[in-house]
């Protein structure tokens, strides 16, 4: 009886994403653990078998760093972003492209999914620049210093035709955050960034980001205090008082302009536990944070 009330909470909801687009960022554990992995991969295909429209992005750089780790090269990183000289580039692509997407489009299709792997690059779907130089301070004695990061880029423009006829001839994009500059270079983007851009370019119904937490939390020290829902207009506040933080941060602002840029809603769910996605969007009460306007 308890299997039959579940899939009767479920049908609302069912009916209400029918033929929506779903942007789900795949990271953290959902990323390095292979059975996580499997486990998402698998309630990605029930999306599309219900009727909904997902599209994957997927990040990678706890792999990157290991990939780098084993030919002697060490990662740098300034303020959260990877410095990447051309043999870094390289890893990044052998490693996002060559490993992890394909990993993830396998996935989908042993359980039945059209998974087709994209990344930026390809018909020039997410159009980027170079960052330009980045201001460093040093702590200590207060010396600012120019920092190149390389071949790292920001969203000039997501062109996103070709997942468009993906989605409509019933196949799952699963796509790489690299970019694509106007001289045909490859460059390193942000994945929760692209997710964002995506979501709102292709008029998402749902941003949900799979992370290593709970959601937002009131607390930062106690996984029970998560907030359920909040709107963008309450945001503020916690990140004045320091409620919202650190990793947090760029993944909360991500969603925020999703929202401004059309998306319903934005969600960030612990990609720990167990049909996590399946349990955010198919229950009343759901598992992490809902971010709407």
């Amino acid at each position: 009886m308890e299997t039959v009330n579940i899939l009767i909470e479920a049908l609302p909801y069912i009916k209400k994403f029918h033929q929506k687009k779903i942007l789900i960022k795949y990271g953290g554990h959902a990323m390095i653990d292979e059975g996580a992995m499997e486990s998402t991969a698998r309630d990605t295909v029930l999306l599309k078998y219900v009727g909904m429209e997902p599209i994957v992005v997927h990040g990678g750089g706890p792999e990157i760093s290991r990939a780098m780790a084993k030919i002697g090269k060490e990662p740098e990183f300034i303020e959260g972003l990877r410095i990447t000289d051309k043999e870094t580039m390289d890893i990044v692509k052998m490693v996002l492209v060559g490993k992890i997407n394909t990993e993830i489009v396998s996935k989908i299709c042993l359980h039945g999914g059209k998974g087709v792997g994209l990344s930026g690059k390809d018909s020039r779907l997410i159009e980027a620049t170079k960052k330009a130089p980045h201001m460093i301070v040093n702590g200590t004695t207060g010396e600012e210093k120019m920092v190149d990061l390389g071949l790292v880029g920001e969203i000039k423009s997501i062109n996103p035709s070709i997942v468009d006829v993906l989605t409509d001839k019933d196949y799952i994009p699963i796509i790489s955050p690299i970019g694509v500059d106007n001289e045909g270079e490859a460059l390193n983007l942000n994945a929760d960034t692209v997710a964002g851009d995506i979501a709102s370019k292709i008029d998402a119904e749902k941003l949900i980001i799979l992370t290593d937490v709970p959601g937002i939390l009131e607390d930062p020290n106690d996984p029970d205090s998560i907030i359920r829902k909040i709107n963008i207009g309450e945001i503020g506040d916690l990140i004045k008082n320091g409620t919202i933080t650190e990793g947090m941060l760029p993944k909360t602002m991500t969603c925020i302009k999703a929202i401004e840029d059309g998306v319903s809603s934005a969600h960030i769910i612990d990609g720990r536990i167990k049909h996590s996605l399946l349990l955010e969007i198919f229950t009343k009460k759901g598992i992490g944070t809902m971010i709407k306007s």
